[in-house]
């Protein structure tokens, strides 16, 4: 090779044809500086060619540049928002959870549908969770469901975002700020009834608002709890939270403190107990067609509303006790081939479900195999031919489910969960890391 002829797939020239230099660094530093102007160079050159325009790269969809996505059903969406809007009733508002990017069925198309269904509020767990709906031109109210630091206080005035309040340096540093701007500052107030994470606690509310509530700027619009418990079958805890609560509240009426909009139920509240509906229920879990506990099973249908796909990358076929994946903890009983799907642990699937999950091909479940990497999984497709199953053939770019319903078959969110001892809110976030979503 002559000292100016590249390498062409890399556009670099080889090592020993750059001009030498003094010392090492210097000589090291050189080639380095060479090679990325060169690179750049042949990148910018290749993208402006006709041969590849970056308007026509742009269009190739994520689906296609990665055989992995998530498809969330809308319409399973405005199902369980309508389940939950017709147990309530007329005279109590809905709040539709939308945090963690809706549980990773997408914040702004979730809170799009779910409004439209007849929603009247947003609840999220940041003030950029907030800002992401306001920039897409959500105007419905939001609450922030803790108290945000005081420096994000100038963000709640700019974008008309409800924070919640349990502190009063803060709750007056946001009535100071509003009242700079000429505007209010409208807030819920967070009771501590007994879970103990945040919150006024429950027998001191009337002292916190002696304490703040002479701000000419502060609105106090809703007043509400969190229960620990709804969602088991022991009830007492539960009980008790809602005796404190209702204490709570009985306290700021003799003070004459209006409470404004009450809420506490959470999903399980929602459909467990009624006598908690108060002003307000928010709906998380259920929204997305997930139970938040064995008993609501049998009181509400709910449709999940995300599925998980996949396309087969790679195939082989191992003889007997040859081994897959990393540990080689997996080996072949001979008659199988090894499919290969580019989905792993990055990608929301946890590693501890290797060997302990199943994907469905064509209808019929098949064994996940090996150790579940970071970017890949494994399955075996038996090609013995026994029983009433149809022999599977599986070919290169064959989409396969890894949660959803095919045929007979299906592989939920909750098999999962209850595979992991973890609940079902865990494993849907995870599948939004990096996976594109469709919408269907």
């Amino acid at each position: 090779m002559t000292k100016d002829q590249l390498n062409g797939f890399t556009g670099f020239r080889t090592h020993e044809n750059f001009p030498a230099h003094d010392g090492a660094a210097s000589s090291d530093a050189a080639v380095l500086d060479d090679a990325a102007a060169l690179s750049d160079d042949a990148l910018s050159s290749d993208v402006r060619s006709e041969k590849h325009d970056p308007e026509k790269l742009a269009l190739i969809p994520s689906v296609e540049r990665r055989w992995s996505w998530v498809e969330v059903d809308l319409s399973s969406i405005r199902h369980n928002a309508m389940v939950a809007k017709q147990r309530i009733g007329q005279g109590c508002r809905l709040m539709v959870v939308v945090k963690a990017d809706a549980y990773g069925h997408g914040a702004v198309r979730v809170a799009k549908t779910a409004l439209n269904c007849g929603a009247e509020y947003l609840g999220v767990a940041t003030v950029d969770e907030a800002i992401e709906l306001r920039e897409a031109l959500i105007n419905a109210p939001i609450l922030v469901l803790a108290e945000p630091p005081l420096s994000a206080i100038p963000l709640l005035v700019a974008y008309k975002i409800m924070p919640t309040v349990y502190t009063p340096e803060f709750a007056i540093q946001y009535g100071e700020e509003a009242d700079l701007h000429q505007a209010r500052a409208p807030y819920h107030l967070k009771v501590n009834t007994g879970m103990n994470r945040i919150g006024v606690r429950y027998d001191e509310v009337v002292e916190f608002m002696r304490r703040v509530d002479f701000h000419r700027a502060l609105d106090l619009v809703g007043t509400f709890t969190h229960f620990a418990t709804a969602d088991c079958s022991e009830t007492l805890d539960f009980q008790i939270q809602v005796k404190r609560f209702v204490e709570s509240l009985n306290a700021l009426k003799a003070a004459g403190v209006s409470p404004g909009i009450v809420h506490a139920a959470n999903s399980a509240a929602t459909f467990r107990y009624p006598e908690v509906h108060f002003d307000m229920v928010r709906l998380g879990i259920a929204l997305y067609g997930l139970h938040p506990c064995p008993q609501t099973r049998q009181m509400v249908e709910l449709r999940p509303a995300m599925s998980v796909h996949a396309r087969i990358v790679d195939i082989k076929t191992l003889g007997m006790s040859e081994g897959v994946s990393y540990g080689l903890f997996y080996r072949s009983p001979g008659s199988v081939k090894i499919c290969t799907l580019p989905i792993g642990y990055a990608d929301g699937l946890r590693r501890g479900l290797s060997g302990r999950t199943d994907v469905i091909l064509q209808g019929q479940r098949c064994k996940q195999a090996g150790t579940i990497c970071m970017d890949y999984c494994m399955f075996e497709v038996n090609m013995r031919v026994y029983g009433n199953k149809i022999r599977l053939n599986p070919q290169i770019g064959d989409e396969v489910l890894l949660v959803g319903r095919s045929g007979g078959s299906a592989i939920t969110i909750d098999d999962m969960a209850q595979t992991l001892d973890t609940v079902a809110h865990e494993v849907t976030i995870g599948f939004a890391s990096r996976m594109p979503r469709i919408y269907t």
